[in-house]
C-alpha cells in the first residue's frame, strides 16, 4: 500500500541507550495514541537503526500539509504530557521535515527502510523530480523491495511551539526526503552502492551530501489500533 494521505511528518534523532528502553514505552503507549487521535493523522511507524546504534526514524502519514498548522496538532504541540516533558531533551540532533508527499509508489510498511535525505542540485528540482519517478517503478518491483516515496520539506506558518523549544537548538530539516522499503535488508543496503548512492543520485540531480540510514521496523499503528488507549 502506498503512502497514506498527500502529506507526511519525517524525522530522525538519537536516543542514548540509557533512556531507550522508557522512550519506547512511552513511544508506544502514550505517544503514538495521542498523535493518532489528532484529525488528519493516518498512521504512524517507528523505525530503529538497522545497526543497533542510537538512530531512531519515525513517519507520520497525513490526510493533507494542512495537518501540520491544525489547531489540534497545534494544541498538542503546545501542551505536552509529563512524561513528553521528561523525554523531549532526550531526542538530541532531531532532524524534522514537514512534508508534501511528490511520488509514492508501492509499500510504505515493510520489514526494512532506507531513507535518503537530499536537496536537488541549483535549478535541478524538476529534473530530478522526474528521474526518481521513472525510478521507482523499477525500483519497488525488485526482489527485496516493495515501494520507493518521494517527499518534500515544506515549513508551515506556524510558531516555535513547546516541544521544539523542550529539544533545545531549533530542529533541522531535509529538503526532500526518498524513502525505500523492502523485506530483505540486504537488498536495500545494495541500493546505498548502486540506484541510490550519493554519485548516482548526483547524476540525476541532487545537490553533494545526501544522508543515507538503514533501519528496521519497531512498530507501525493506525488510529483503530489505538482508539481505546486513554492519553
Amino acid at each position: 500500500m502506498a503512502l497514506l494521505g498527500k502529506a507526511a511528518l519525517a524525522m530522525w534523532w538519537d536516543m542514548a541507550p540509557a533512556a531507550r528502553a522508557d522512550f519506547e514505552h512511552w513511544h508506544a503507549h502514550e505517544h503514538f495514541p495521542e498523535r493518532l487521535g489528532i484529525p488528519g493523522f493516518r498512521r504512524a511507524s517507528r523505525w530503529r537503526a538497522a545497526d543497533g546504534g542510537e538512530g531512531v526514524f519515525v513517519l507520520y502519514e497525513l490526510e493533507d500539509h494542512g495537518v501540520l498548522s491544525s489547531p489540534s496538532y497545534l494544541a498538542r504541540l503546545n501542551a505536552p504530557t509529563p512524561w513528553s516533558t521528561r523525554l523531549m531533551p532526550q531526542h538530541r540532533n532531531m532532524v524534522r521535515s514537514q512534508c508534501r508527499v511528490l511520488e509514492s509508489r508501492g509499500g510504505s510498511m515493510a520489514g526494512h527502510a532506507l531513507t535518503v535525505r537530499l536537496s536537488p542540485a541549483a535549478g535541478g528540482e524538476q529534473g530530478l523530480r522526474q528521474a526518481l519517478r521513472a525510478l521507482a517503478p523499477e525500483l519497488a518491483a525488485q526482489p527485496g523491495l516493495a515501494g520507493l516515496h518521494l517527499l518534500r520539506h515544506e515549513t508551515p506558518a506556524i510558531a516555535q511551539t513547546t516541544e521544539q523549544k523542550l529539544r533545545g537548538a531549533g530542529d533541522r530539516y531535509a529538503d526532500w526526503v526518498l524513502l525505500a522499503c523492502g523485506y530483505d535488508a540486504a537488498a536495500l543496503a545494495a541500493l546505498v552502492g548502486s540506484a541510490l548512492s550519493a554519485t548516482r543520485l548526483a547524476e540525476l540531480g541532487a545537490a553533494p551530501g545526501a544522508v543515507h540510514g538503514l533501519y528496521t521496523l519497531a512498530y507501525c499503528a493506525v488510529p483503530s489500533d489505538v482508539a481505546d488507549t486513554v492519553v
